[in-house]
């Protein structure tokens, strides 16, 4: 039993993580194949995403179990799942840290909303992100490749090449993978502000990485001090206040 855990533990992490990308690629890639100067048939766009995305989640899942636990970390309440144990008592130590993660992650984008360069604002009319999208996308499949797999093989390769594999990773070594995956992560989104037609001038380019890097930030430090299920809930929780709070 003990030596198939690791593979379920990957698997049920990989079908969370999938779960975000289904949503994403049927409820918000056609709107951007819209955007498109040239119509073309959608069926094999649809198609690409989900094969790219689920070899890229299984990379990272991959990553993550196989570099994770010398480093102190882990899915607490996935693990608890896949070992048959109880998964709220493997959650409770992460619902606090989460909530406070999620609601100043969530004014964060909040204030990011209003300072938003006007060329952003124009090209994201009539495009809608839906919330769903945003905690299943954002909040599991995003802390998934960029927490759970590459912050994980960043501080991996600085815990084995610097420190030599010896003792628990420095903080210096955390904190700089947890900035170096999040600057990444912002860059990441720049390719899809030019596809909707955004000129990417220095403000907007800032604009995006910034307003990315710095919730991610928050994110990496709760997945290194509690768990990747408090990035998790944080980030989807960020989505839910900067959504709905303009409404209240």
């Amino acid at each position: 039993m003990l030596e198939n855990r690791p593979l379920r533990v990957g698997t049920l992490l990989w079908l969370l993580a999938m779960s975000g990308v289904v949503v994403l690629t049927v409820m918000v890639l056609p709107q951007f194949m819209a955007k498109l100067p040239q119509r073309v048939p959608l069926g094999l766009p649809l198609a690409a995403a989900l094969v790219q995305n689920g070899l890229l989640v299984a990379a990272a899942v991959w990553l993550g179990i196989a570099l994770g636990r010398p480093l102190g970390l882990s899915a607490p309440a996935i693990e608890a799942a896949a070992s048959g144990l109880d998964i709220v008592r493997a959650l409770k130590p992460q619902l606090a840290p989460a909530l406070l993660g999620g609601v100043a992650a969530g004014g964060f984008l909040l204030l990011a909303t209003r300072l938003t360069p006007a060329a952003l604002v124009d090209a994201g009319r009539g495009l809608e992100i839906p919330l769903l999208v945003k905690i299943l996308y954002g909040g599991v499949t995003e802390e998934t490749l960029m927490r759970w797999g590459l912050m994980t093989a960043l501080l991996w390769l600085s815990w084995r090449f610097l420190q030599r594999s010896e003792g628990v990773p420095h903080r210096r070594y955390v904190w700089a993978s947890a900035l170096i995956a999040s600057v990444l992560f912002g860059v990441l989104h720049l390719p899809a502000v030019m596809a909707i037609g955004v000129e990417l001038s220095a403000p907007v380019a800032s604009f995006v990485v910034v307003a990315n890097s710095l919730p991610g930030l928050l994110f990496g430090y709760l997945y290194w001090r509690y768990g990747l299920e408090a990035a998790i809930g944080a980030h989807g929780l960020a989505h839910i206040v900067a959504t709905l709070a303009p409404s209240l």
